[in-house]
C-alpha cells in the first residue's frame, strides 16, 4: 500500500517527514555536544590533572587498577571496551586538563564501574549487540527484498521490520546506561574533590549535551521504525 498522494505529477510520501524530524534531531544534538565540549574544553580545572590522570585515579580508587587507560586518535571517540577491559580516551581528551575532558573521562570510568558491578541494563545491552548489529544491517535490505518478490515477499517484509526493531531496542537500552554513567561520573568527581561545585556544573553541561546525542539517536530509530510500520505493516498483514 502506498502511503502518499499526488502533488501535480509527483507522489508525496508524508512519512518522509518522520525521517526529516529524525535527521534534524540528530544534527541538533551533534551540534550541541560539539559546541558545549568546545566551550568547556577551554576551561582548565583547578586540580591541574589531565583527563587520563583523573581516569587512572578513579579506576584505582574503585579496584580497577588492572584496566589500562589508552590514547586513541579522533575527537570525542572516547569509550570503554568491556570485551578487552580497556578505557580509551581520544586525542582531544587524553592530555587535556579541561573541565570538559575530565567529565568525559569520568563518564567512561562510569561504564567501567557498571561492567564491574554487573549493572543490568549494561549487561542486557551487551547481550543484544549481535542481534542489534544484524538488525541495523539487515532490516532494510530484507524489506527491499520482500518488495522485490511482490505479494510473495510479505514474510520478508515483516521479518525485516522485526529485525530492525532489535536495533531500536538497543538504542533504547543505551539511554539508562549512558545516563547512569554520567551520574556516577559527576558524583565521583565531587566526592573525590577533583572538581569544585562550579566546575562540576560545567562538566554536567558537557555530559548532558553528550547524552542528548543518544536521545536523538533513539528518537530517530523509533521514527524510522514507525515509518516502516506505516509503509509496510498493512501490506505484510494482507
Amino acid at each position: 500500500m502506498y502511503m502518499g498522494y499526488n502533488v501535480g505529477y509527483y507522489p508525496f510520501d508524508w512519512t518522509y517527514v518522520l525521517v526529516l524530524i529524525g535527521a534534524v534531531l540528530s544534527i541538533a544534538a551533534s551540534s550541541m555536544v560539539n559546541s558545549t565540549f568546545n566551550k568547556y574544553v577551554r576551561v582548565h580545572s583547578l586540580c591541574g590533572f589531565t583527563a587520563a590522570q583523573i581516569a587512572r585515579k578513579i579506576l584505582d580508587k574503585n579496584g580497577l587498577s588492572d584496566i589500562p587507560v589508552e590514547r586513541i586518535s579522533g575527537n570525542l571517540s572516547d569509550h570503554y571496551d568491556p570485551r578487552s577491559r580497556v578505557l580509551r580516551l581520544s586525542d582531544s581528551t587524553y592530555s587535556s586538563a579541561s573541565v570538559a575532558a575530565i567529565g568525559v573521562a569520568a563518564h567512561e570510568c562510569g561504564h567501567a564501574l557498571q561492567h564491574k558491578e554487573g549493572y543490568k541494563p549494561l549487561v542486557f545491552r551487551n547481550a543484544i549487540v549481535p542481534a542489534a548489529n544484524i538488525g541495523s544491517r539487515m532490516g532494510i535490505p530484507l524489506i527491499l527484498l520482500g518488495l522485490f518478490f511482490g505479494a510473495g515477499g510479505n514474510f520478508l517484509i515483516q521479518l525485516g521490520i522485526w529485525v530492525f526493531s532489535l536495533a531500536v531496542l538497543f538504542q533504547l537500552v543505551t539511554l539508562p546506561v549512558e545516563f547512569n554513567a554520567s551520574g556516577r561520573a559527576l558524583a565521583m568527581l565531587e566526592d573525590y574533590g577533583v572538581l569544585n561545585q562550579q566546575e562540576n556544573r560545567q562538566a554536567k553541561k558537557v555530559l548532558s549535551a553528550a547524552a542528548m546525542t543518544y536521545v536523538a539517536a533513539a528518537a530517530s530509530s523509533i521514527l524510522t521504525l514507525l515509518r516502516l510500520v506505516l509503509l509496510f505493516g498493512r501490506r505484510s498483514r494482507d
